[in-house]
């Protein structure tokens, strides 16, 4: 499926909640690896200000491209973001939605 970059050069970013692994399975505690670089994937909360609204993504992003220590609260920068739509069937039920990707995420103003 095709990805769309994101602009957010002219945006206020900010770290809503702190990187956490990104499960694989849920069942058995694997962490999903990114397929490129064979690093292991982290998901991080990030509140995306711009144009006077503000959204809360939450953006997949490899372990390496993550900063140590990064908080809740802090102003980042997010480097090479894209959108993606996915659509999954289980159980009979289809679900769909958007799935948010980033090369690295920076601490900064």
């Amino acid at each position: 499926m095709p990805s769309f970059k994101i602009d957010t050069s002219s945006a206020v970013v900010f770290v809503a909640t702190p990187p956490t692994p990104k499960l694989l399975s849920k069942q058995t505690g694997e962490i999903a690896i990114d397929r490129e670089t064979g690093a292991p994937l982290a998901t991080v909360g990030l509140l995306v200000a711009d144009e006077g609204e503000g959204n809360l993504y939450q953006v997949t992003v490899p372990s390496t491209g993550v900063p140590e220590g990064l908080a809740p609260g802090t102003m980042v920068h997010v480097v090479g973001l894209k959108a993606r739509d996915w659509e999954n069937t289980f159980n009979g039920q289809t679900r769909h939605g958007i799935s948010f990707r980033a090369v690295a995420i920076t601490v900064g103003a």
